[in-house]
């Protein structure tokens, strides 16, 4: 064992934390980055990337069985679950180590082990309960993420309550299964493994599934995945499941009184709650508020030379905020002199179910809580030749503009390729846009992003093809 002193060490090794040090070794500091588990966290182990891996799967099995709208034909549809599981696999692991080649790049010094916080200024690693090295340093980032969070009663057994970690690799399809919440994890799932065959029931405390959607975005989803055959059950909640050799048997607490159903599998998927035990914390001024570390703009923690990033931190849990909040926490480090503190509102969302959805900023209800005066812009896919000729025509593009100034406040999406069309919104809100500049932007024809400058010109009764 022996000492080592670095200007940054990062505890943890996910999105946060691989991109803050390598952005601290690009500004000429010496960075080392404690990961107990996989380089590249749970987002591309066990979270963003296998299930899209997963969910490609989905969709392609999905399309196949429509072929005869397109005028082809196949024969013997069917698939392997082994085989999906272990594409999934694959692509993780090659991104994985594709993380460890960056890290070597940089000269990032990487230790297997677990971090913890042993004084100012200090950071032990162990490994199987023995410290092997003692670090120092002078700027030390928690990026430990998250876990998923479990409920009284309805703890995951790794068998028949699942998490999303065996959601991941399940080892064979179960017939049926209920997802216990709506998030972007559990819809997910829910469209995986409905698309491939099993028998799906969402139950949701809210009023609505995507709670923190737009309201009609959120019900336009509802109604697709109920008319694709997902039962969901909002303002529902579960009490109880009593597990047996042949499934489980779960007791839904509903307005209506009580209900029970018999599934092969659950999905527990009701949030994450910070990494923030054993990590030395005890013995510092850290603050944690709802199983998160409290930070300030500059993702300063309250102990002096200690911050923290991502998913141990407040929501929103997105890898891509883990990422960013990593440069801007370095960057101020280092003195960077063009250094922002992250505006959340402009950090965007996205579920990766059928058919996904996306969205950034204010909902048309959290607008007119603030008090704008709004116009709302709504373009649907059935307007749009791109959108029918793909065989996909059901969707919306929603835009939300204060009055006042034109400024876009929001937008809002439901249909096909959303999640690569939000970034266009955005880049607008991050340059605060209004709606002139976007009105006086040529969108390429045919396309689906024709969709998002009709819903401006909808906003401002210009719409032409609708």
């Amino acid at each position: 064992m022996s000492d080592k002193n670095f200007d940054v060490v990062v505890i943890g090794g996910g999105p946060g934390g691989y991109v803050a040090a390598i952005r601290a070794a690009q500004l000429k500091m010496k960075v080392a980055v404690v990961e107990a588990n996989h380089l590249g966290g749970i987002c591309l182990n066990w979270g963003c990337i296998p299930t899209k891996a997963l969910l490609r799967s989905s969709e392609i099995y999905h399309l196949l069985h429509r072929l005869d709208e397109y005028g082809l034909s196949a024969k013997d549809i069917k698939f392997d679950i082994k085989k999906i599981v272990e594409r999934s696999r694959g692509v993780s692991k090659q991104l994985s180590g594709g993380i460890g080649h960056l890290l070597k790049k940089n000269k990032v010094t990487v230790f297997d082990g677990w971090g913890k916080l042993q004084g100012k200024g200090k950071v032990s690693v162990e490994k199987g309960g023995k410290i092997f090295e003692n670090l120092t340093a002078k700027h030390i980032i928690i990026a430990t993420g998250a876990k998923a969070r479990s409920l009284p009663g309805l703890e995951p057994d790794g068998k028949q309550v699942w998490t999303y970690k065996e959601a991941l690799v399940p080892e064979e399809m179960p017939k049926s299964l209920l997802v216990v919440g709506s998030g972007a994890i559990g819809i997910e799932f829910a469209s995986f493994y409905h698309t491939l065959g099993a028998e799906v029931t969402v139950v949701e405390v809210m009023d609505r599934v995507l709670p923190v959607e737009d309201e009609e975005i959120s019900g336009m989803a509802q109604k697709a995945f109920e008319k694709q055959g997902i039962k969901i059950m909002t303002g529902a909640k579960v009490t109880k499941l009593d597990k047996s050799k042949s499934g489980v048997k779960a007791t839904i607490e509903t307005k209506k009184g009580n209900q029970t159903i018999s599934v092969d599998k659950v999905i527990m998927a009701v949030g994450v709650v910070g990494n923030t035990e054993n990590i030395g914390l005890e013995n510092t001024k850290i603050k944690i508020d709802r199983g998160a570390i409290v930070t300030n703009e500059w993702l300063e923690t309250d102990e002096k030379g200690v911050y923290a990033i991502g998913d141990v931190t407040a929501p929103p849990w997105l890898a891509h905020k883990a990422s960013h909040e990593g440069v801007i926490c370095v960057e101020k480090i280092a003195g960077e002199k063009d250094v922002h503190p992250m505006i959340k509102s402009n950090i965007p969302g996205c579920t990766y179910c059928h058919p996904q959805i996306a969205s950034v900023g204010l909902t048309e209800k959290a607008a007119k809580e603030q008090g704008y005066k709004i116009k709302v812009g709504r373009f649907p896919f059935i307007g749009n030749g791109k959108a029918i000729a793909l065989g996909e025509p059901e969707g919306l593009i929603k835009t939300i503009f204060d009055e006042k100034t034109g400024e876009l406040l929001g937008a809002h999406m439901i249909g096909a390729e959303v999640t690569e069309m939000i970034q266009g919104y955005v880049v607008g809100k991050t340059l605060e846009t209004t709606e002139a500049e976007l009105m006086h932007t040529v969108f390429p024809h045919p396309t689906l992003s024709e969709m998002m400058h009709e819903s401006v010109l909808s906003a401002y009764n210009k719409a032409i093809h609708f």
